[in-house]
């Protein structure tokens, strides 16, 4: 295939760090995240919510300490799952240091709002010896009194001036080990308020316009403000707030960045929207395919077309493609190239079972050793 240099994104340079074991920002691919919803003290039922998203594909899960129980509580949630666990924090540094102390990998945590210094250099000492990172988390709905009094209202440049105040904090008591999020439910504040603090330090940068909405509207709204980050190279790690399942946070975030060539996983449908030249139910087979390819975490391209105008074009650049014919009888590509001929009734599982066979085949190539030079 061609080199497409239009399809390059030169990524914004920052630091490094971890979250457990996972790496965000520096070379480290885009991670994406969700939070639980459940009550963190109900201990089942939020173990449930992050194996859910364990196996979504979420490579960080956050949930909220608003107490001592649900402090406590990251011991044993940590201690039955594998993803890394971030502590949500707001103003009490008993929590911070609790949740430090049960095993979360990293505190959300404004600095400044906790209290007096030797407060925040009880958690700071807390997060060193338990080998927690942290995310200053900037919201536009939260800020300071004082920067609202002197700015008139949320704006981009107090957004970044609180961000910098809070790292300033950590950074006088030595501490580097931090990413940044400057949230807002405005698009076009969100927008300006990362780019200006992507200008302004080097620390990864957590991506996510807050409170989106609904599955729909929030999906919408989200792709718009992220995608138009991303694809000026801004952002580290995501996170897409719904108010909704937050699996579907996860399946959101995965599809924005394979639609932006920022992150590959699981199948990609290409579809066509279907018209009166259609061949077969394009708009149910895929629906069905979509929910039977859920499981496939390989990488892979699958292209159905309903007529032959575009459908050979597509095919050419997916792994399997479809492209329907006439007769109840659709042509069948694997690699670009015609392979065989399909009848209605076999689509959606003949199809499975080529996309099962094609991403075995990877996963047994990826595992098989490299072969030694000939001496």
């Amino acid at each position: 295939m061609s080199v497409r240099p239009y399809r390059n994104i030169q990524r914004r340079h920052c630091r490094k760090v971890y979250v457990g074991k996972v790496a965000v920002g520096g070379d480290a691919p885009i991670t994406v995240q969700s939070m639980t919803n459940t009550v963190t003290s109900d201990i089942e039922a939020t173990v449930a919510q992050v194996q859910a998203l364990e196996a979504a594909g979420a490579d960080i899960v956050r949930v909220s300490c608003p107490d001592q129980d649900s402090a406590l509580a990251l011991k044993h949630i940590v201690r039955r799952t594998t993803v890394p666990i971030v502590a949500d924090i707001h103003f009490h540094y008993k929590r911070a240091i609790e949740a430090a102390e049960s095993g979360a990998a990293c505190l959300r945590i404004n600095p400044g709002n906790i209290g007096s210094s030797a407060r925040v250099r009880e958690v700071i000492k807390a997060a060193k010896d338990h080998g927690c990172s942290m995310r200053i988390g900037v919201n536009a709905g939260s800020l300071e009194r004082d920067l609202l009094e002197r700015y008139g209202e949320p704006c981009p440049e107090a957004m970044v001036e609180s961000a910098l105040n809070h790292a300033k904090i950590l950074e006088d008591n030595d501490f580097f080990e931090f990413k940044i999020s400057c949230k807002a439910s405005d698009v076009f504040l969100a927008v300006a308020a990362y780019q200006q603090l992507a200008e302004a330090c080097d620390y990864p940068l957590h991506l996510g316009i807050t409170e989106a909405g609904a599955l729909r509207s929030g999906t919408v709204k989200s792709s718009v403000g992220l995608g138009m980050l991303l694809w000026s190279g801004i952002g580290d790690t995501i996170r897409v707030s719904l108010s909704a399942d937050p699996v579907e946070e996860v399946r959101v975030g995965f599809e924005m960045l394979k639609s932006l060539g920022l992150r590959r996983r699981g199948v990609t449908v290409i579809s066509c929207p279907s018209c009166a030249r259609q061949q077969f139910g394009v708009i149910k087979t895929v629906e069905r395919l979509e929910e039977r390819l859920a499981h496939i975490t390989t990488p892979l391209t699958v292209s159905v077309i309903g007529c032959v105008v575009n459908g050979p074009g597509e095919a050419r650049e997916t792994d399997i493609g479809l492209t329907g014919g006439g007769n109840g009888t659709h042509q069948v590509y694997i690699s670009g190239l015609t392979d065989h001929r399909l009848k209605d009734a076999d689509i959606v599982d003949h199809l499975v079972e080529l996309v099962e066979k094609k991403a075995a085949e990877i996963e047994a190539a990826r595992r098989e050793p490299a072969l030694e030079p000939a001496q």
